[in-house]
């Protein structure tokens, strides 16, 4: 009997142990849906830069749609008309442009959130005319001639380059986003007039040293739900 209450004291102790055990390792799941879709919105900047500074007229229409979880395909189209004074002249540059490009999101997000921090690249293409205004050249005497009126206008001109970018898309409301992005960028190749460099091209801006370039848009979006796919989470 006493033997009996021995094996029956272990047995039920190693119920209890496993037990707790099952319990403290069980993980519950939540379901939920994710959503995807096509995000469309606007570059803010732009419209801010146009008015501070009357000699730029641009728009930019920016689009995203999620691929799968971490990766969205990514595209900005953009129209751009702007007056620059340089040290000895001075030029339009008026045309368009198309980036087409990917990103990839870093942030986990949790449950159905859609927040992104993301690494994205692009490859950039513009099709645009430089129109030289007036010019200033300094003689072999050291006196300035200057050329005013001239509305030399230079067309079928093009670009092409890559750019890397680094961004966050954050959630304001259902559906509606709010994102900035800082990029780097580095001209391929481009057509340039005869003795005249494309100093200013859309969709890629200053072109500084190096054919290098930076950039930043400041954008709104809508989210567009075309379909969810239902997940699970795990929520220990």
């Amino acid at each position: 009997m006493k033997l009996q209450s021995i094996y029956l004291f272990f047995i039920s102790s190693f119920l209890i142990v496993f037990c707790s055990f099952s319990q403290e390792t069980k993980k519950d799941t939540v379901n939920y849906k994710d959503i995807y879709g096509l995000r469309i919105g606007l570059d803010l900047s732009n419209p801010i830069r146009t008015l501070i500074d009357s000699d730029r007229k641009s728009i930019e229409i920016v689009a995203d749609y999620r691929i799968n979880k971490k990766f969205y395909a990514a595209a900005e189209v953009g129209f751009l008309d702007n007056f620059r004074e340089e040290d000895n002249f001075d030029f339009t540059t008026n045309g368009q442009y198309l980036k087409l490009g990917i990103n990839y999101n870093t942030y986990k997000n949790w449950l159905n959130m859609s927040n992104e921090i993301y690494l994205g690249s692009r490859y950039g293409f513009s099709t645009f005319s430089q129109t030289l205004e007036n010019y200033t050249v300094i003689s072999a005497n050291e006196l300035p001639e200057t050329g005013s009126d001239i509305s030399q206008k230079f067309s079928g001109l093009n670009a092409n380059w890559i750019e890397f970018l680094i961004g966050i898309k954050t959630e304001i409301y259902h559906n509606i986003f709010l994102g900035f992005s800082f990029s780097g960028k580095k001209m391929l190749f481009t057509k340039e007039p005869e003795n005249f460099k494309n100093l200013y091209v859309p969709g890629f801006d200053r072109v500084f040293l190096n054919d290098s370039g930076f950039g930043f848009n400041y954008t709104i979006s809508y989210r567009i739900p075309l379909f969810k796919k239902e997940k699970a989470n795990q929520t220990n």
